[in-house]
């Protein structure tokens, strides 16, 4: 069993020395006499390395290595933030973590210590290497060097295998995404969990800011979109904390933010087809500007009459001059409800056969750059 309190004095400890063979009796004792025996293996050091700017910038100067700005690597080097997204994560031995972009394993290691099990994605080979180094020896974790995402539709089969095989070891687990989210993937990780089938209940990210306001954007707003509806439509969102580049090195150009997001029952069970909406949305925003009705008519061509639109924009009590930009969440998710039967309904393919397009050939057009 792992100690769920006093975890930071004693399973940092467990991290750094239950692998060294001469560590006293006193120093086994501090999490209440629970470490295991040791192991005789060698590691560097027998406390935590404290995340900061100067232990990053010696690593990587006796690496060889510079920290690679077209993956995204700022690495947050507030250990206060590193334990606020641990807390705010609320972790326990049912939930298996997702973690995208492990870095240098500073969060990790403090994922470990809390989770029933970890899946961590490091797609930079020196990152994984450098990761690996400080967590081989911990259990429940599966460290994986590869792209978390098959393409921007789909995460990587290799890491949903792993969280799936985790997941089955017992029914009652759930999954969280914790994870500092490199900039360039945070939308795409988000919607495609979102979009998928997984037991998740929570997600805890440090992502770009403005994207956070995205994400809790209100109608009539630059920032609502595609992305605002379709997380709102499910979800309640809280912006933890807004975090100044100077809590990262190297330091972003811009501010990010601690964002936790947590599954709405009530509002996803008005959704009739997740994915539908997910398309209807990406469709809908696309034409942002433009006037509601004539958007329609053009998307659901050949399959409605724009007699037809206008008559269900009364119903719902829209204006046919309405805009998707002004439009409250809930009355776009009813709008994409009344309209999911001409999703599926018969369209001429690019060679004039006509095919039938459902719910799976829906997700699979899911693009999740911008839901």
């Amino acid at each position: 069993m792992r100690p769920k309190s006093g975890w930071r004095q004693g399973w940092i400890l467990y991290f750094w020395c239950s692998h060294v063979s001469n560590v006293s009796e006193t120093t086994r004792e501090v999490s209440g006499g629970i470490l295991p025996p040791p192991r005789e293996t060698h590691c560097l050091m027998h406390f935590p390395i404290r995340q900061t700017r100067s232990h990053l910038m010696d690593l990587f100067e006796q690496q060889g290595l510079h920290p690679r700005g077209d993956l995204g690597q700022n690495f947050l080097i507030d250990l206060n933030l590193l334990e606020s997204i641990v807390t705010e994560a609320d972790l326990g031995p049912d939930d298996v973590v997702l973690e995208v972009g492990a870095g240098t394993g500073g969060l990790t290691t403090y994922l470990v210590a809390e989770a029933g099990a970890v899946v961590s994605v490091e797609y930079d080979p020196n990152m994984y290497r450098l990761t690996n180094e400080v967590t081989s020896h911990l259990p429940d974790l599966t460290l994986l060097n590869c792209d978390a995402l098959k393409n921007k539709n789909q995460l990587n089969p290799l890491v949903t295998d792993a969280v799936s095989a985790y997941l089955a070891v017992d029914p009652a687990r759930r999954l969280k995404l914790v994870a500092n989210l490199p900039y360039h993937i945070g939308t795409p990780v988000i919607a495609n969990l979102l979009a998928s089938d997984y037991p998740w209940s929570r997600m805890v990210v440090t992502i770009q800011y403005e994207m956070a306001q995205r994400l809790n954007a209100k109608p009539g707003t630059s920032d609502y979109g595609a992305l605002s509806v379709f997380v709102q439509a499910q979800c309640t969102v809280k912006l933890v904390h807004k975090l100044p580049p100077s809590v990262f090195w190297p330091r972003p150009k811009v501010d990010s933010a601690i964002v936790r997001i947590d599954p709405d029952p009530q509002k996803a069970a008005l959704i009739h087809d997740r994915a539908a909406l997910h398309v209807f949305l990406r469709d809908v925003f696309g034409q942002r500007r433009k006037v509601l009705g004539g958007v329609l008519a053009q998307m659901y061509k050949g399959r409605m009459t724009r007699a037809a639109i206008d008559s269900v924009l009364q119903e719902l009590k829209l204006p046919s001059d309405a805009r998707a930009e002004a439009l409250e969440v809930a009355q776009l998710v009813e709008l994409s409800n009344r309209l999911q039967p001409f999703v599926e309904s018969t369209t001429l393919n690019d060679k004039g056969r006509r095919d039938e397009i459902g719910a799976s050939e829906v997700r699979r057009q899911v693009e999740a750059e911008d839901p």
